[in-house]
């Protein structure tokens, strides 16, 4: 497969093999897929040869129309190659680049429409079932089915059109290598095409069923161009004889199918494009033995070959091996004299015995057979392997120097990275610095933290002391408030109990005497004097102890202040703990980031500088390789444009040879040819000058030099020998003059090609001899032009002619229309409808066809009056002389005949759209006036030059009235025939009921 690929895909300008491409095709069905083709396709060197490409493009169409269903999905994964190739021969003005671009581009197309659609394989041979269940019951999924598949044809057309236009260009012979190079990926695009054309057929019918006609017009508008470009492409493919014995081309019908009639697809035929089957062109036919029959030499000639082409395998000279392939016609059963008579079937049951016995020693041959011949390919591909190194290994020596810019780029970028990692160090030795700082000054309010943190501490605690002081006397103003509380309460009772005495010892003394009261007096006294100091005790004792209670809820306030103090004390001590350890553990990363920057810097800084040297060094060579290469390229360049110059110049020299050739006598040529030459020569020089100034600005560009010397070689030749040729019809001063001048034009190309030939010379070289002397050419062509006449005037005379044919045949077609419209409005029209067209007709036939008799009868008389007036007023000239002397008459009569013409075609046609309600009766009426116009125009064209006393001018006057008559008449009918429908258009009541008709 691989030595397939490489004979397949070559730069030999030959069309592929059919053995090559079958063995690649049969490659993809034995692995299932094509990895070994794109394992060897993406290693091919297509940016360098468009044939290349081309060819490449080639048999991927055929793998993936021919190969195994994995194909399509390995060729997914290489689309952007693909592409790239497409795109890159695109941009290059090569003409095989060209048809490489816009077959990528097709290739592209048809991977993704298969991948898209996967019930259609890329051979496209589906049947009509499965296309309608693709297309499904959606008009929106038939519709962009239809889309993509006009998409695709289209490509294939373009590819076809792209083809045959460059060898139209060249007019090539099928039978030449190099056209049948181009011509051979069109058989895949035959059967593309059929296929395509066929569903896109079946969709289109199918949409119509299902969309109005209207929606569908760009539809048909766009088959009918792409039907219109098939039928050409089959007729000019079949008319080929490359193609006669390849391929059988159907033929496509007169006229695409009418999708606006559904019976129309009965009538489509699909066309088939048969490819024959041949005969393997590298394989032979198999030897068929026949028992008893085939010849006793037979096994010896194959085993004799296979050994004289292999040898024996490995050096083994085992029995067996000798035995099958040295046996002779006395080795062989059949070929011995014959035994003593045996049984037949004793003898042929041994033959069958000794035939399997051989049968096993062929395929144990053929098994050693085909090792030697896959250790031969390993042996050829290791080769070309090699083979494709070294080619690889010297393209690779070109793009060194890319390599190494790179390279150079990336240590430049090293050594920014570098700058960059030491300003980063700057920075983080700065951020150390500062941190340590940060970290001094946060010890420094930490120390002093702890001591504020000590003496609140020593606070506190005087505070605690303070408070349980103030406690203790606390709990002895209550225990005084107790006891205050007894003796205040003991005090009540027994005041109580001494009032509730009093009245006894009363009563006693009333009985006994009057003085008890008296005793008792100061005792109560006393008593009240005690109570009162209890009080007054009491409330000292109260005051003392709200005071006390005072006191106490300050230090309990001052005491819970002091806590909260203590605990935010606290609490900002723990945060500048944790704050003092996180800028400890920063100080330390940093620390040691900085250590691991700088020891990668300075490894970042050896390894960059030893690159450098190795790269400088690499550089100096690739900078000399580079000038030895571009010297090279000089050379080569400058030996092509001498290569180029001398081929121009030989072409020169012929075309001088030729003036004075005997054979070139008989040759002439007209002025205006060799005008249109010497332009062309002369507008060659300015490219030609402008290739010369790119090759001298750089040395390495000399493509556009070389094209443009050898357009500007065959247009100087084509002048000379074109001038020789005028000058033989020339008066004998001219021609002398011209024939000078040619040589002069000559020896001036010659003496400039010369120039470009000499290294000195050639940055000097000027094109100002050449030019002037083209110049003096073209001067000498203006001269000898004839002055007389001009070639649109010399037309002029029979322009008159053929509109006043054209004129006529349009006016009989308009008569043979408005019979036929006639019938058939009568025929399908009954009722009011009837009528109404009746009234219509009137317009249509009666009146039209009396206005398009008067119409036919001006342009007779107009002609007749032509010929009057040219046979009076041109003398003894000819009548295309006259006209060409009054061109502007003549310009103003074809215009009037013109649209007398296109006047009556447009009547009809406006009546035939009113008919089939599908116009309007205004366009009757416009039609009926422009009808009048040209006919004014017409006659008063024909009146400036006629004699006022013509009877020709008197008709033509009167048919002039006539026609402007019928035209008044035409307007009146239209305008009733409007009028009518107006009044009786909703009056038909054929649809109706008997009783919705009474209502």
């Amino acid at each position: 497969q691989a030595v397939s690929i490489s004979k397949a895909i070559n730069v030999q300008e030959a069309p592929v093999k059919e053995k090559h491409a079958r063995r690649i095709i049969l490659g993809t069905h034995h692995e299932k897929g094509a990895f070994t083709f794109w394992s060897y396709a993406i290693g091919l060197p297509l940016a360098s040869s468009a044939i290349l490409s081309w060819k490449f493009c080639h048999v991927l169409h055929k793998v993936l129309r021919d190969g195994h269903p994995n194909v399509l999905q390995d060729c997914q994964r290489y689309r952007s190659n693909i592409r790239e190739t497409g795109d890159l021969w695109g941009h290059l003005h090569d003409r095989y680049g060209q048809l490489v671009s816009i077959y990528a581009r097709l290739l592209l197309t048809k991977i993704s429409f298969h991948v898209k659609h996967p019930e259609f394989p890329p051979g496209l041979e589906v049947t009509d079932e499965v296309l309608e269940k693709t297309a499904g019951t959606d008009v929106d999924n038939t519709f962009q089915l239809t889309v993509e598949l006009f998409d695709y044809l289209d490509w294939e057309l373009k590819l076809s059109e792209s083809v045959f236009r460059q060898l139209s260009a060249a007019v090539a012979v099928s039978q030449m290598a190099a056209v049948q190079c181009r011509l051979a990926p069109l058989i895949q695009v035959l059967q593309d095409c059929s296929h395509l054309y066929h569903y896109a057929v079946k969709l289109m019918f199918k949409l119509h069923s299902c969309l109005p006609a209207d929606t569908l017009q760009g539809h048909r508008d766009r088959f009918h161009e792409q039907f219109r470009s098939l039928k050409n492409f089959f007729k000019r493919a079949s008319d080929m004889l490359y193609f006669k014995r390849l391929v059988q081309i159907p033929r496509l019908p007169e006229s695409p199918p009418n999708f606006l009639r559904a019976s129309a697809l009965a009538e489509h035929v699909k066309p088939v494009v048969v490819v024959p089957e041949e005969a393997p062109e590298d394989e032979e036919p198999e030897t068929l033995i026949e028992i008893g029959t085939a010849p006793a030499v037979e096994q010896p000639v194959t085993s004799d070959l296979f050994e004289q082409t292999f040898g024996p395998p490995n050096g083994i000279r085992d029995d067996r091996y000798r035995r099958a392939a040295g046996a002779g016609a006395g080795d062989r059963p059949w070929g011995r004299a014959q035994p003593a008579p045996l049984g037949r079937d004793a003898q042929i049951e041994s033959l069958r015995k000794e035939v399997d016995l051989l049968r096993a020693e062929m395929e144990k041959i053929k098994l050693e057979a085909q090792r030697y011949v896959s250790q031969l390919k390993a042996q050829v591909n290791g080769l070309e392997g090699d083979v494709e190194e070294q080619r690889k290994q010297k393209q690779k020596a070109l793009v060194d120097n890319e390599q190494l810019r790179d390279e150079l780029e990336r240590l430049q970028r090293a050594k920014q990275e570098g700058e960059r990692s030491q300003r980063l160090y700057l920075e983080a030795e700065r951020k150390a610095s500062a941190t340590e700082l940060r970290y001094t000054k946060l010890k420094e309010k930490h120390s002093e933290l702890v001591n504020t943190h000590a003496e609140l501490l020593r606070k506190n605690a005087d505070t605690a002391r303070q408070l349980t002081v103030t406690q203790q006397s606390q709990e002895e103003v209550a225990r005084i408030k107790e006891q205050l509380a007894f003796q205040v309460e003991q005090v009540k009772r027994e005041s109580e109990m001494k009032v509730s005495a009093g009245p006894a010892p009363a009563a006693a003394t009333a009985l006994g005497g009057r003085s008890a009261p008296r005793c008792r007096l100061p005792q109560l006294e006393d008593q009240s004097l005690q109570l009162e100091q209890l009080r007054q005790e009491l409330e000292e004792r109260r005051d003392e102890l709200s005071r006390a209670q005072q006191h106490l809820s300050q230090a309990t306030q001052a005491g819970s202040e002091l806590g909260a103090r203590v605990e935010a004390l606290q609490e900002e001590q723990e945060r500048l703990r944790r704050a003092a350890g996180e800028r400890e553990r920063e100080l330390l990363a940093a620390q040691g980031l900085l250590r691991e920057q700088e020891l990668r810097s300075d490894q970042e800084a050896e390894r960059a500088a030893g690159e450098l040297r190795e790269l400088r060094g690499r550089l100096q060579e690739t900078s000399a390789q580079e000038r030895r290469l571009q010297q090279q390229l000089r050379d080569e360049q400058l030996g092509m444009l001498r290569a180029a110059a001398r081929e121009a110049g030989a072409v020169v020299r012929d075309a001088l040879d030729r003036l004075d050739d005997p054979l070139h006598i008989r040759c002439t040529s007209s002025p205006d040819y060799l005008l249109s030459r010497a332009q062309a020569a002369l507008a060659a020089t300015a490219a030609l000058e402008q290739g010369h100034a790119r090759y001298v600005a750089a040395a390495a560009d000399a493509a556009g030099l070389v094209g443009a010397l050898v357009l500007f070689s065959h247009l100087a030749a084509d002048t000379i020998v074109n001038g020789g040729a005028t000058a033989r019809l020339a008066p004998p001063e001219r021609a002398d003059r011209l024939t000078e001048t040619c040589r002069d034009c000559g020896q001036r190309s010659l003496d400039y090609l010369g120039e470009l030939q000499e290294e000195q010379a050639l940055s000097g070289a000027e094109l100002g001899g050449v030019r002037a002397a083209l110049q003096a050419v073209l001067r000498l062509a203006q001269e000898l032009r004839p002055k007389s006449l001009d070639i649109k005037q010399e037309e002029l005379g029979d322009m008159v002619e053929k509109e006043m044919a054209s004129t006529s045949a349009a006016i009989e077609d308009a008569v043979r229309r408005i019979e036929e419209m006639m019938s058939q409005a009568r025929n399908k029209s009954s009722g009011v409808q009837l009528e109404v067209n009746e009234s219509v007709t009137r317009v249509k036939h009666e009146d039209p066809f009396l206005l398009i008799q008067a119409i036919r009868l001006l342009v007779m008389t107009s002609t007749n009056l032509q010929k009057e007036i040219v046979e009076s007023g041109r003398g003894a000239a000819t009548t295309q002389e006259f006209y060409a002397k009054n061109s502007r008459w003549t310009e103003g009569l074809i215009s009037a005949a013109k649209a007398v013409g296109w006047g009556a075609t447009q009547l009809v046609d406006a009546a035939d759209r009113v008919v089939l309600r599908t116009g309007k009766y205004e366009e009757l009426i416009v039609c009926s006036h422009e009808i009048a116009a040209s006919t004014a125009q017409l006659v008063a064209a024909s009146k400036v030059k006629a004699d006022k006393s013509s009877r020709n001018l008197g008709k033509l006057q009167e048919c002039s009235r006539g026609v402007n008559e019928m035209a008044a008449n035409v307007v009146a009918s239209t305008r009733s025939g409007q009028e009518q429908i107006e009044e009786k258009d909703t009056m038909d009541f054929s649809g109706m009921s008997l009783i919705k008709l009474k209502k």
